[in-house]
């Protein structure tokens, strides 16, 4: 499996599946979470809308799958990053989660490629270094808890030079 770090826009990626940076209603926002709503076209809303019909809303650290419609990907990943509160509310976990609980439902769906924003360095304000770290972390410890998964790339996609800096150093790091 190749861990990948890129400068650029994730509604560009042309993966089985980008994830966004969602707020637990599904229905788009700022940021990543806009930006991909709008380039996947109103299609998305209706899909968020139905799944949260279903399930009622997504909480931090859960994550749901629907059609990625007019994105190159074939799917998006919602999943709903902690706000930062000082870190002593269970941020770091809860960002964990974001990462673990997305590539499980890549996995599920034998997806072979996976792109990740930054989830929740912006509004949410969490440490960029810090969530960078948790983020390299999980997926070090997925890919090692599933070894035979079907994925076989996971990209890192930065919007901006810091973040870009921060994963590519502590990648090259490792």
């Amino acid at each position: 499996m190749e861990l990948k770090v890129i400068k650029g826009d994730i509604t560009k990626q042309t993966t089985d599946a980008i994830v966004n940076a969602a707020n637990s209603s599904l229905l788009g926002g700022g940021g990543v979470d806009g930006a991909i709503h709008r380039a996947a076209g109103p299609e998305l809303v209706d899909a968020c809308r139905t799944v949260i019909a279903r399930i009622g809303s997504c909480s931090p650290g859960e994550a749901v799958i629907t059609p990625a419609f007019n994105l190159p990907a074939k799917y998006v990943i919602h999943t709903v990053g902690p706000v930062w509160n000082g870190g002593d509310k269970q941020e770091p976990n809860k960002l964990a989660s974001c990462y673990w609980k997305s590539l499980d439902l890549a996995a599920a769906k034998d997806l072979e490629t996976i792109a990740f924003p930054n989830i929740s360095t912006g509004i949410y304000r969490f440490p960029k270094e810090k969530a960078a770290e948790v983020a390299l972390y999980t997926v070090n410890e997925w890919m090692q808890a599933d070894p035979d998964t079907s994925l076989r790339e996971i990209r890192f996609v930065c919007f901006d030079d810091e973040n870009y800096e921060i994963y590519q150093r502590l990648l090259d790091e490792k």
